[in-house]
């Protein structure tokens, strides 16, 4: 297991964009598949995007972000990133990423790790 710590959220108003950070204590960081999830209120943790282990490898997205959100990982600095643009109201959840061992899959229950979760408000 590895420590999460995500930054970067805030209040944007709607076409904005937003770049979220998350940055692990582990030094094999880039050994994890990563992905990022989000839950808004009253709804279901859903997944936004994830990232194979290392760099240069796939990347996947939630088709409701798919062209305007991008996933990459610094795994010099032990950081993955979401760039968030055009952002929408619907977008609106608390953030949280996540990292585990082996493949990338797209269920957050697969995922052991897991940081505190960062608030992102789209306003219209």
């Amino acid at each position: 297991q590895v420590q999460l710590v995500e930054s970067g959220g805030g209040l944007v108003q709607a076409g904005g964009s937003l770049r979220l950070s998350c940055a692990s204590s582990g030094r094999t960081f880039g050994s994890y598949a990563v992905a990022w999830f989000r839950q808004a209120p009253g709804k279901e943790r859903e997944f936004v995007s994830a990232a194979e282990s290392w760099v240069g490898t796939s990347t996947y997205y939630a088709d409701s972000v798919k062209g305007r959100f991008t996933i990459s990982r610094d795994n010099a600095k032990n950081t993955v990133y979401l760039q968030m643009n055009s952002l929408k109201p619907e977008d609106t959840a608390v953030y949280s990423c996540a990292a585990k061992r082996g493949g990338v899959t797209i269920h957050w229950a697969d995922f052991g790790s897991w940081g505190q979760g960062t608030q992102v408000t789209v306003s219209s």
